[in-house]
């Protein structure tokens, strides 16, 4: 018995010290792989460091050569040197040398020269350093930074003996004096400028293999995107459109206010919208402004309007979709018709067309060199055309579809042709939409209540803009709310509103993407929205 507890002693000894050795063993592959794993890291940051520090040799500004060129330490605001700088835009031939911050857009190496090409926005200029000048040593260094770092540059702005036809400044060049690198880009980039900005008719060439960068790679990359010539002025004419839309309505009496995106209800109903939590109650992300545009007008002031971000939980995967885009929202009290709006609305739009060709010349003008489109046709007064009419063009064009029903994109397009080519207008108004297609807050007509004192805006035939007259009638609204399946009780603050005495109003919501991406004749909103939130898209 003793032998028998002898060996089962030893048994469980063995086996313990097994446990252990298997247990010394997973820890030591564990930190081998860690090990492995921060070898790995250190290898690829070592390869990294070497390869930003391969991109501008260091050239000490306390050297032999610190006084002509180099690399700046890093710029923390140490000191304030007075400088005056030049835009590159702004450049004319002169007898003073001008400071000069922009980037390396090309670099060639030549000989005793080396010709960079400056690009600043999306204005370019050549520049010229020659060792006739300035020491051998600085054309070797001009010739070394990567495309795309940040240098300044002081130099003497001659007239140029040819035209330098690759650079928005022709008839100049920059003769450099000194030369200093800001920061300096990595020398492989996800893409090349030149590549990304080709209009689609060289890349379509059969003569000529040349590369094509993809609307993903461009999104993934967007900073670098951005820098193209027609990006750079898409997103210029896009802040030019707000600029407008604000200068015309702050003209004619409007107030520009600032409404919440976390609400406790839908804004305009449907599935549409994205839900969320709010510390322990649920919440949703705001479908438009309207609810509160509405509560603005209850409250006195009489006109208002909004920019800002509004939500659509669409799983559309189009060209003209998006889960988060810019709203142009504007309301209005009108004291007879609603057609006090669509007034509002005529000369809103024609202000902005008319101001957009006037003042944005050269954004257009860069744009049409890459996207190339037909010039944008627009009546004054806005043409007008009733919905029920709208329907009648479409039949008699041999398109099959019901009078109360909504239209779908083809028809859009297809009504948005037959108005060009009867009207020669890109710009109109549909009016009196079915009520049944239209948000629970519409007006019905009060001639025929299956139609609704409501409209859309077209720009080449695709809907830009949702308007109505609103209902401002307490029960009305809380009836239709809830036939649109909407719970009341999570819109109590927005009825009550209305029960304290609600002026008669009305108003529109515009996107903002769509609206460029129309006006430039673009083929996907993805262009127009500088980082895109659609349903495969949450970075960057």
């Amino acid at each position: 018995m003793d032998g028998d507890k002898d060996a089962g002693a030893t048994e469980t000894v063995r086996s313990e010290l097994e446990k252990l050795k298997l247990e010394e063993e997973r820890k030591k592959r564990k930190e081998e792989k860690a090990k492995e794993k921060q070898d790995k890291q250190a290898k690829k940051e070592a390869e990294a460091a070497a390869s930003k520090e391969a991109t501008v040799p260091k050239i000490a500004l306390d050297g032999e050569f610190s006084s002509l060129f180099g690399e700046y330490v890093l710029i923390q605001s140490q000191k304030v040197t007075g400088r005056t700088w030049v835009r590159v835009e702004n450049l004319t031939a002169g007898d003073q040398p001008v400071w000069i911050r922009a980037r390396i857009h090309t670099s060639r190496g030549k000989g005793k020269l080396c010709f960079l090409v400056l690009r600043q926005g999306f204005a370019t200029v050549q520049a010229v350093v020659s060792a006739d000048s300035v020491p051998k040593e600085m054309v070797k260094f001009a010739s070394s930074l990567a495309k795309e770092s940040i240098v300044d540059v002081l130099g003497l702005v001659t007239a140029s003996p040819i035209p330098v036809e690759s650079c928005s400044q022709k008839s100049i060049e920059v003769q450099v004096q000194k030369l200093y690198c800001v920061n300096a880009a990595l020398p492989n980039l996800p893409f090349q400028l030149d590549d990304a900005s080709r209009p689609d008719s060289e890349l379509d060439s059969p003569e000529v293999q040349l590369v094509r960068v993809n609307q993903d790679t461009r999104l993934d990359n967007r900073v670098i995107d951005l820098r193209t010539t027609a990006k750079n002025a898409i997103f210029r004419l896009e802040s030019g459109v707000c600029q407008l839309f604000r200068d015309y309505l702050t003209s004619v009496g409007f107030v520009e206010i600032h409404t919440p995106k976390l609400i406790g209800g839908t804004s305009e109903g449907g599935s549409a919208v994205f839900r969320l939590k709010y510390f322990d109650r649920d919440a949703c992300l705001a479908q438009s402004p309207q609810l509160y545009k509405q509560m603005a007008i209850c409250g006195d002031l009489e006109r208002v309007f909004e920019i800002g971000p509004v939500f659509r939980a669409e799983n559309s995967n189009t060209h003209r979709h998006l889960c988060e885009f810019t709203g142009l929202d504007m309301e209005m009290a009108i004291n007879e018709h609603y057609y006090e709006v669509l007034e509002v609305l005529d000369h809103l739009f024609v202000y902005i067309f008319e101001n957009l060709e006037a003042r944005f010349g050269r954004e257009l003008q860069a744009v049409k060199q890459q996207f190339p489109f037909e010039p944008f046709k627009f009546l004054k007064p806005s043409l007008r055309i009733p919905f029920a009419e709208g329907i009648s063009m479409l039949r008699e064009a041999g398109v099959q579809v019901n009078d109360f029903d909504d239209l779908n994109t083809a028809q859009e397009k297809k009504l948005g042709a037959l108005v060009r080519e009867k009207y020669n207008t890109d710009f109109y108004i549909l009016d009196q939409f079915p009520m049944a297609i239209r948000p629970f807050y519409t007006m019905p007509n009060p001639n025929d209540i299956r139609y609704s004192n409501s409209y859309d805006l077209f720009m080449r035939g695709e809907e830009i803009t949702s308007g109505a007259q609103r209902l401002h009638d307490p029960a009305l609204l809380e009836k239709r709310a809830a036939e649109c399946g909407i719970n009341v009780a999570t819109i109590k603050s927005y009825i009550d509103s209305f029960k304290y005495g609600a002026p008669p109003h009305g108003g529109a919501g515009v996107g903002l993407e769509r609206v460029v991406m129309l006006y430039l004749g673009l083929p996907n909103i993805r262009n127009t929205s500088m980082f895109p939130r659609d349903p495969m898209r949450l970075t960057p």
